[in-house]
């Protein structure tokens, strides 16, 4: 059929105004199967453009914005998902259309070193998706996303903490690593910020904050390498991980303790 569809479109004499909805949606089809995502985009805008109130409209309009995501023209398909949703919010696939807004962000997120704006923005877009369509399967894929995101954007801060650390810019490295363990606390970075806490806290001779840091990750990730390598460094200057002073860390660790945090 897509075959016989791309046969009907080779003449360039016949104008499109002349084909139905159907077969120019067929057409956009088509150039999508042949790996041709952004003439399949223009079929299916043209479907819009002439037939603007059709059942052939609505299903292009969709596709649309699926085949410029797969073009990797991300900003274009947030403008078709958001027409989408401005024009069927009820609509079954409007899930979809929200999950493909979501996705246009989540799938520009490079390495960790780049500018983390569409990590925020993907977060937003993923959360939005959560908490409109949560019995949607676009909401689980979304929930999964959403927790590599937030991860991404811990990784930002641990890779900032340790430039500062290596350059011994100890409170700088701490404020970094401090974001982590508040903010981001569920991520697979905290045990890793516990760790740097210790070993820029103890470079400063600040020992209680040392101590206090050393005692908060034996309390939850006792079983990590981070763990014991704070634990060697703290006894190795005749100390022990044990809650101490009056720090911010203190308030962590009494929200440790009492079970209100991690």
């Amino acid at each position: 059929m897509l075959g016989a569809c791309g046969d009907a479109f080779s003449s360039r004499d016949q104008p499109l105004e002349s084909f139905s909805a159907e077969d120019i949606y067929k057409r956009a089809e088509f150039e999508l199967e042949s790996r041709n995502p952004d003439e399949a985009a223009r079929y299916f805008g043209e479907v819009e453009r002439l037939y603007p109130y059709s059942e052939w409209a609505k299903r292009a309009l969709i596709m649309q914005a699926f085949a410029y995501h797969r073009d990797k023209d991300y900003e274009s398909a947030r403008s078709s998902a958001q027409r989408f949703l401005d024009f069927y919010p009820a609509d079954e696939d409007a899930a979809y259309a929200q999950y493909l807004m979501a996705l246009s962000y989540y799938d520009q997120i490079d390495d960790v070193g780049r500018d983390q704006g569409l990590t925020f923005q993907a977060l937003q877009a993923m959360r939005e998706v959560i908490e409109n369509y949560p019995d949607s399967e676009y909401a689980r894929s979304a929930i999964l996303k959403f927790d590599l995101a937030f991860d991404h954007l811990a990784a930002k801060e641990m890779e900032i903490g340790r430039y500062y650390l290596k350059r011994k810019n100890y409170s700088a490295a701490i404020n970094r690593f401090r974001v982590v363990v508040e903010q981001f606390q569920t991520t697979t970075h905290t045990p890793e910020a516990l760790h740097r806490l210790v070993e820029a806290y103890l470079s400063l001779g600040l020992n209680d904050e040392a101590r206090t840091a050393g005692a908060i990750l034996g309390h939850n990730f006792k079983s990590t390498p981070w763990y014991q390598d704070s634990f060697a460094l703290l006894t190795g200057q005749g100390l022990t991980p044990e809650a101490s002073g009056t720090s911010w860390l203190r308030d962590v660790y009494r929200q440790v303790v009492k079970g209100e945090w991690l």
